[in-house]
């Protein structure tokens, strides 16, 4: 475990790192003794910092949610992130990839509260009957440490590696779609390049947002009315540059569009 001042310095290195466009070492060889709970703290350090300059958060993000990825990085939970108000991008606004590191995206749906979640406790039907619209989603992920070399530590630290997030149009009620089984494919110009389903996220995702709410009211936070949750990704990752332009199509719930210049 770290002590108060190592964990304030990985964080200006992060913080740092992103301002700049210039990524870090992973910190797990900066700071051997790094563990999840250090990371956590690394993690709101930063955004402490950002919401006293007049950021708020509009949601969360959930990382790690496929058995694969937990498998991959050792560990029998997903992870979380924040999702704050200058993340969330216009659809018909182009992305300036000159602003990140070395961005990438990922598809899944997005649960919009109309009224807050319970903590503890918190189950699947909380989630639901919580849930005023489901929505399609482009995450925009990002890694401030260098060439993503990821541990565990490393990515929770940074903000569970996300960088933003583009909304579609489209509202759908969870009353009117299941959201544990919605194939999706996600296209560049034009051409299939990813393919998945939503069932992949913990079998179902609205388990992944009910972990949160369990999760970060052990923070003293609970998910609120309005707040964006992203329960994970149901397709590989797939790098972005200038140029680059995506459409994530959802069976039943519409599309969202990316461009990249």
């Amino acid at each position: 475990m770290l002590d108060p001042a190592q964990r304030a310095e990985a964080a200006d290195l992060l913080r740092a790192a992103q301002l700049d466009r210039a990524p870090v070492d992973p910190l797990t060889d900066l700071y051997p003794g790094i563990d999840v709970t250090d990371a956590y703290e690394i993690q709101l350090l930063n955004i402490r910092r950002q919401l006293r300059d007049g950021i708020t958060v509009r949601g969360h993000k959930v990382g790690l949610s496929s058995k694969v990825m937990q498998q991959m990085m050792g560990v029998d939970e997903p992870d979380y992130g924040h999702l704050l108000s200058d993340m969330v991008l216009p659809e018909e606004v182009p992305v300036e990839v000159g602003r990140y590191c070395r961005p990438r995206i990922e598809v899944e749906i997005g649960y919009v509260l109309g009224r807050g979640l319970p903590g503890e406790g918190c189950t699947t039907a909380d989630v639901l009957a919580a849930t005023e619209y489901l929505v399609p989603s482009i995450e925009l992920i990002d890694s401030r440490i260098k060439d993503w070399r990821i541990g565990l530590a490393d990515t929770i630290a940074d903000n569970a590696s996300s960088a933003g997030v583009i909304l579609g149009a489209a509202r759908v009620s969870p009353a009117e779609l299941d959201p544990a089984d919605i194939a999706v494919v996600l296209r560049q110009g034009g051409e299939e390049v990813a393919r998945g389903n939503t069932g992949a996220v913990l079998g179902d995702p609205t388990e992944a947002v009910a972990w949160l709410a369990r999760k970060v009211a052990s923070y003293g936070v609970r998910l609120e009315a309005g707040h964006v949750v992203l329960p994970g990704s149901c397709t590989r990752a797939v790098d972005v540059g200038p140029g680059d332009e995506f459409r994530a199509e959802f069976a039943g719930l519409g599309s969202v569009s990316a461009v990249f210049v």
